[in-house]
């Protein structure tokens, strides 16, 4: 590896730009075009096309072939032996030319980063939506010439990186935070570390555990204790991932800590069958354990990062609360321990809102807030978009996949296409329209996501997630029982191995029907809560608008729920529910194409031409006098106007 201070000596021409980009198509030194297919059918294509033009007066090559790289090398030699005979004609004036362009790549350059469409958030904003609140910053460099390019300083800190090594510790830094109303972040994308993913496998026992312990009994007390402990498992995800997303510390105390949370965690899994018979203490003892580390974690931030002192204090205060009502609850008996129980799930769950509330107080509110608290909480963490989304997906994906889980029996006959093998198939369906609506149907063609569109649709968002995922399990714990049980026509018991008789029921009680069927409609109406949060791009000629499908999946989530009242055995259940599920992804399906387009195969259509919606509040003179004068509107300008969160919606 060169030294970085070698590079000043090497030869270079500061002219080319590293664009990232291949090129399509360049012209040899005799003017001749040669255009670039980067496949084989692609050339293919361009051929048959070819036939049909008047004129032939260009190549045709194929990306990394033979001829591709000699019209290259032909061409670069060309361009080279040109560049120094101009070198050596004009001397001194052929140098000043190229420190021009030098120093003007440096300032096109240092424009667009210091510009709202900085070019590292180009992606971002083209995967969640754009946002005129949004910057980057930057860690001080090191010192360079100014004669050196940014392509290269970026590799050369890119190709450092991988020489280092792991400290014990690591002071840690803050990857995002508010200030003024703008969301400073890293220019980086953040990347879901190995021992996150590691965390969630821990959750296929928790899923396992909390699902069918409240399937066995299925009843309306097994129902609250199945939400008290799940919901106490899903604050210790919560809390993990946030931490991770607030702050940046590539050590091996944070690998610790994270070991040290895992331990609570283990040992409060361990607990949870007979959490509210003999083991609430210890299972609250382990979730406290993991709590008030955290807790002390956010005090600790606060000493070692002053910018965002304030913050921190008050979200460690704010968890001390919902700890003291923990700790009361394993005094009192129950159920009277239930008041104390539910308030302090409250404030772990929207304990945050509270700071939320100081941290974004408009005008009015900012009138009862103390200057001196206000200047304390001028800058606060923000959550990173890439990070807590994938992690998101990263968890709704485990519990899809845990849930099938349930699905598996095992067969003794020879041939066991029965009753058994068609309710797992059903219920193998239900997952997978659930999985294919969630990760592709309601992510496809999306303008901007919940977390980046408002405060209040991100809030929601992140809080829907919970009675989605416990829904969802609940009824995944339901139909594993239905799938085993034999109260329907060809369902032989002998027919299951002998490890599962005894696991399968003759009947199925009001209350398993309660809990599958609701469960199922309530995780439906959650993921169309989801949808809403998020804007979608409107497709001209489109058969069903959002608003409509949506509808329809509250509609058909509503009739699920219903269906527990119905004197259908397991099988008639879950072929009604399952048939409910194809009927809105069909409806999906048809909606989201257009009038005039054929749904079976692909034929032209008008979604190369969508309309966009954007809400800022300028007037429709202001836009003609724009266009009119060739002027460009200042985004920024018009977001200081609308306060940054309200105005009126306006088609561009």
């Amino acid at each position: 590896m060169t030294p970085r201070g070698h590079h000043q000596h090497q030869h270079r021409h500061p002219h080319i730009r590293h664009t990232g980009k291949r090129l399509r198509h360049f012209l040899k030194p005799d003017g001749r075009k040669v255009h670039i297919a980067s496949s084989p059918d692609e050339a293919d294509l361009f051929n048959k096309a070819r036939s049909s033009m008047s004129q032939d007066d260009f190549d045709l090559v194929i990306l990394g072939s033979p001829e591709h790289i000699e019209a290259l090398r032909g061409t670069h030699a060309y361009h080279e032996e040109r560049y120094k005979k101009l070198k050596a004609e004009n001397g001194d004036l052929a140098q000043e030319f190229e420190r021009v362009i030098r120093e003007l790549d440096v300032m096109s350059a240092e424009l667009h980063m210091v510009s709202a469409h900085a070019v590292q958030l180009d992606a971002n904003f083209s995967k969640y939506g754009y946002s005129a609140h949004l910057r980057t910053k930057e860690e001080p460099d090191d010192p360079v010439s100014s004669d050196e390019p940014a392509f290269e300083n970026e590799a050369w800190d890119a190709e450092r990186k991988h020489g280092s090594t792991m400290r014990f510790y690591q002071k840690p830094i803050v990857r995002q935070y508010f200030h003024k109303g703008l969301l400073w972040r890293a220019k980086e994308a953040q990347e879901v570390a190995s021992y996150e993913l590691f965390i969630d496998l821990f959750y296929v026992g928790i899923i396992a555990i909390a699902g069918d312990t409240a399937a066995e009994h299925p009843t309306g007390e097994s129902l609250l204790r199945f939400a008290i402990t799940f919901i106490m498992g899903w604050k210790f995800w919560g809390d993990i991932g946030l931490l991770m997303s607030w702050f940046d510390s590539d050590d091996v105390l944070r690998r610790c800590s994270v070991l040290f949370i895992l331990t609570c965690l283990l040992g409060f899994t361990t607990n949870m069958a007979s959490a509210f018979e003999q083991t609430y203490t210890p299972l609250v003892a382990f979730y406290l354990a993991a709590r008030l580390f955290m807790t002390t974690s956010m005090f600790w931030y606060a000493w070692s990062i002053p910018m965002v002192r304030g913050s921190m204090i008050g979200n460690g205060v704010i968890s001390l609360i919902p700890a003291a009502l923990w700790i009361g609850s394993i005094h009192i008996e129950a159920p009277a321990n239930q008041g104390l129980i539910w308030v302090a799930i409250l404030f772990d769950l929207f304990g945050n809102s509270i700071m939320i509330f100081f941290q974004r107080a408009g005008p009015t509110r900012a009138k009862l807030i103390p200057n001196k608290m206000k200047e304390s909480l001028e800058f606060f963490p923000g959550t990173n978009i890439e990070h807590r989304i994938e992690r998101t997906n990263a968890f709704v994906t485990l519990v899809f996949g845990s849930c099938v889980l349930g699905l598996l029996y095992q067969s003794h006959v020879e041939m066991g296409i029965n009753a058994f093998f068609g309710k797992a198939v059903l219920g193998l369906i239900q997952a997978f329209v659930f999985n294919w609506i969630y990760f592709e149907i309601d992510s496809f063609n999306l303008h901007t996501h919940a977390i980046r569109r408002h405060v209040f649709s991100a809030l929601t968002w992140f809080s829907i997630h919970l009675p989605f995922v416990m829904s969802f399990v609940l009824s995944a714990s339901a139909l594993a029982v239905l799938v085993r049980a034999h109260d329907c026509p060809d369902a032989p018991l002998e027919s299951l191995f002998e490890t599962f008789i005894p696991r399968s029921e003759d009947h199925i009680t009001q209350g398993l029907r309660w809990f599958y069927c609701g469960g199922l409609g309530i995780s439906l109406f959650c993921l169309s809560v989801i949808s809403f949060t998020h804007t979608h791009r409107n497709i001209p000629n489109q058969r069903l608008r959002k608003v409509t499908r949506l509808l329809f999946r509250v509609a058909v989530s509503i009739v699920i729920v219903s269906l527990a009242r119905a004197d259908f055995n397991s099988l008639q259940l879950v072929a009604s529910t399952t048939g409910l599920m194809v009927c809105v992804l069909i409806v999906e399906l048809v909606g989201m194409s257009c009038w005039g387009e054929n749904i079976f195969w692909e034929e032209k259509c008008t979604r190369d031409r969508p309309s966009y919606e954007a809400n800022c509040r300028v007037r429709r003179e202001e836009i003609d006098k724009s266009v009119k004068d060739g002027t460009v509107l200042n985004v920024e300008e018009i977001a200081r106007r609308e306060g940054g969160e309200k105005g009126g919606v306006a088609t561009v």
